[in-house]
């Protein structure tokens, strides 16, 4: 059974709405504003590229993404390993950026039982919260920026829903403030 990662930049109160600048966001680019650039805080995105066997993408963030990162050096491993996007709207692939069009919740648990690597979810608001509501995710790999953003796409739903504990398996604060957060859902 493969696990599934959600990987997210977020703002100390949940936001993770257009952390590198996409347009329709008042605080669009967050994470680039303010803070010292530290290039051990983005670590963490080589290795999730290194590990992961497959990326999972909603229709929005996938369609952002496919015009854009098929050309990004620094995007060559999700370039190079098999997309899925989740949506019930889209009617076909971006042919730039081919990927495998999942339907449903039920599709992503079906790939899930599937041979290979971790699959990441990377950005994509309203995927990652459907995920874990239906208890589908495994693990979060989190970069917590020091910053409060009020209003925006948050991380997770506010679903009336029971706890979940996380296990942290690595935490570090970085000098910018930036902290790393890789936890597991207890199961």
């Amino acid at each position: 059974m493969r696990q599934l990662v959600v990987t997210a930049f977020v703002s100390l109160d949940g936001v993770m709405e257009a952390p590198g600048g996409e347009p329709g966001y008042r605080n669009s680019g967050w994470t680039f504003a303010d803070l010292e650039h530290v290039d051990a805080v983005y670590d963490l995105k080589g290795r999730e590229q290194e590990e992961a066997g497959a990326l999972l993408l909603g229709r929005v963030s996938y369609e952002a993404f496919a015009p854009v990162w098929p050309d990004a050096d620094y995007f060559a491993g999700y370039n190079a390993m098999p997309r899925y996007v989740v949506s019930t709207t889209l009617e076909g692939d971006d042919p730039r950026w081919p990927a495998t069009v999942l339907r449903s919740l039920d599709d992503v648990a079906a790939l899930k039982e599937t041979d290979g690597g971790p699959v990441i979810v990377h950005g994509s608001a309203t995927l990652g919260a459907a995920l874990a509501d239906a208890g589908l995710v495994d693990r979060y790999h989190l970069l917590v920026f020091p910053v409060l953003l009020g209003a925006g796409r948050r991380l997770f739903s506010g679903a009336d829903k029971d706890k979940q504990v996380l296990d942290v398996r690595e935490s570090e604060t970085y000098a910018n403030g930036v902290t790393k957060l890789v936890a597991d859902v207890r199961r």
